[in-house]
């Protein structure tokens, strides 16, 4: 089974390198990477390794709930039908114009939803982050990405900083530990940290790599530190903030001292991720290594619910297994 999705997911690949130009669709823009990536890949003076790119449409919706991500989808719908994106009426309207898909609706909890579509209509995609508001809606979007043997990908830009990609290949020397701080702003219908802290989550991540097998947290109004053990004796922490400057970064320790982690850097790194993966299918974040990073923050969280308790990362993610199953059963 395993040997067939690889072959299906090449195939995918050189099919879309076979094109003249590939074209993209955008699912929700009520976020401002929507329009990033569309400058870039639609723009005049494109980066070498866009020029077969371009984004053809756009489903504008996006979240309905969340006031902050809604009040953008007028204007960024203007926005893009300036650089000759086509706005259509429904994700299956899209799928008919596009050869891959860019998931950018900025609420987490759609993402199931919307993905399912997309899934049935086998167009490699990138969701942004987060995958899902959930470790639940991670694990099921992941199942039926095997199901439907359809490539994806999410991530935070962070991940693909310079610094953090020299830190992660061992460039500076061998990882001995980390600390990582990004903002951590809340918004009531995600979890904590599925909604901006996963950026700094993502980074530690990138540095010290999967092996993470429990968390605490001490948690105040401004300000979260989360505490994670990984199997081989490491210790890496992350400090969500929500006072003060938004910042990200950390400082990483070594067998030759300390060097500072990575921070954003822009969106370019990330976007030439997603138009190599479009082309070759071949996802440059693992789904064990994302959906570490979904356990690390449910975890995280149920050690704030149990007054900074230290948490097993096994026990989170069968809790997030038996409900994504339950997940998957309503959708279909």
């Amino acid at each position: 089974m395993r040997l067939k999705i690889i072959l299906s997911t090449i195939l995918s690949g050189l099919l879309l390198i076979a094109q003249a130009q590939i074209k993209v669709g955008i699912i929700g823009l009520d976020t401002s990477h929507a329009i990033a990536f569309t400058k870039e890949l639609n723009g005049k003076d494109k980066k070498e390794q866009y020029k077969d790119f371009r984004i053809v449409a756009a489903y504008p919706y996006g979240s309905k709930t969340i006031k902050s991500s809604y009040d953008r989808i007028p204007g960024y719908i203007e926005q893009v039908k300036e650089m000759g994106v086509e706005i259509v009426p429904s994700i299956a309207e899209l799928l008919e114009k596009v050869d891959c898909v860019l998931l950018e609706t900025n609420d987490g909890n759609l993402h199931l939803e919307q993905a399912y579509e997309v899934f049935k209509a086998g167009k490699p995609m990138f969701i942004d982050k987060p995958l899902g508001a959930t470790l639940a809606q991670a694990i099921a979007i992941y199942q039926l990405s095997k199901e439907y043997k359809v490539p994806i990908f999410s991530s935070s830009a962070v991940r693909f900083t310079p610094q953090n990609q020299t830190l992660r290949n061992g460039e500076l020397g061998k990882i001995l530990g980390a600390d990582t701080y990004s903002p951590a702003t809340r918004e009531l219908t995600h979890p904590d940290f599925g909604w901006y802290g996963i950026h700094g989550i993502e980074g530690l991540f990138t540095i010290l790599g999967t092996g993470c097998v429990s968390v605490n947290r001490m948690s105040a109004e401004g300000t979260d530190v989360v505490v994670g053990l990984w199997n081989d004796g490491r210790i890496g922490t992350f400090r969500g903030r929500r006072t003060g400057k938004h910042v990200y970064g950390g400082t990483v320790f070594t067998d030759n001292g300390t060097a500072p982690a990575g921070g954003f850097e822009g969106y370019g790194v990330l976007l030439d991720e997603i138009v190599k993966f479009f082309k070759t299918g071949i996802p440059p974040v693992t789904e064990e290594e994302t959906l570490e990073i979904f356990t690390f923050m449910e975890a995280s969280n149920e050690s704030k619910r149990k007054g900074g308790k230290i948490i097993l990362m096994e026990e989170t993610y069968r809790k997030g297994l038996k409900e994504a199953y339950q997940l998957l059963q309503e959708l279909k």
